[in-house]
């Protein structure tokens, strides 16, 4: 359920039908962030892209990284709200409202990662109190040796572990 760690572009099955894709420049900048040395702090951001017509699939085609207002340390990062919410308006307004907000990422000092308690409620109150469109919102925890994706139900609040492509 994780991810071999490489340069490429990838997908996901999402829960019952339709794909996730993550483009090679999100996934890369994502992999730049990644926490191998004992000293790099987490790091995290948004993921924008797009939710295909007519279909349940989702590409995701950009990720913020640390902005000023953010805060990082070795184990846990903390996204400030003004800066990311500025980019998400930005690229709505450029893409006519085709770039949409899909979701949060973060990095986790472990080989393959895995939700803390934090981040669970973290993910319950952003489907709880965030403004999205469709039905979920994507949570990426890039590791040291693994990439794992879940899918947060709105209408349940369920959070689901996607499987790698």
């Amino acid at each position: 359920m994780q991810w071999e760690v490489s340069p490429g572009a990838g997908s996901v099955f999402r829960a019952g039908d339709g794909v996730v894709k993550i483009d090679s420049a999100p996934l890369m900048r994502m992999l730049e962030l990644q926490q191998l040395e004992p000293h790099q702090l987490e790091a995290g951001g948004i993921l924008l892209g797009r939710r295909i017509l007519n279909s349940p699939d989702v590409v995701i085609d950009e990720v913020t990284c640390p902005l000023p207002g953010d805060r990082r340390r070795p184990l846990s990062f903390y996204r400030g709200r003004a800066r990311h919410q500025q980019v998400i308006d930005e690229r709505w307004k450029n893409s006519g409202g085709t770039c949409l907000y899909l979701g949060e990422w973060h990095t986790h000092p472990e080989p393959i990662p895995s939700p803390s308690l934090v981040d669970l409620g973290d993910w319950n109150r952003r489907l709880r109190e965030d403004r999205f469109e469709g039905s979920s919102l994507f949570f990426i925890i890039v590791g040291t040796h693994g990439i794992c994706v879940w899918e947060g139900r709105r209408d349940s609040r369920e959070i689901i572990i996607l499987c790698q492509r």
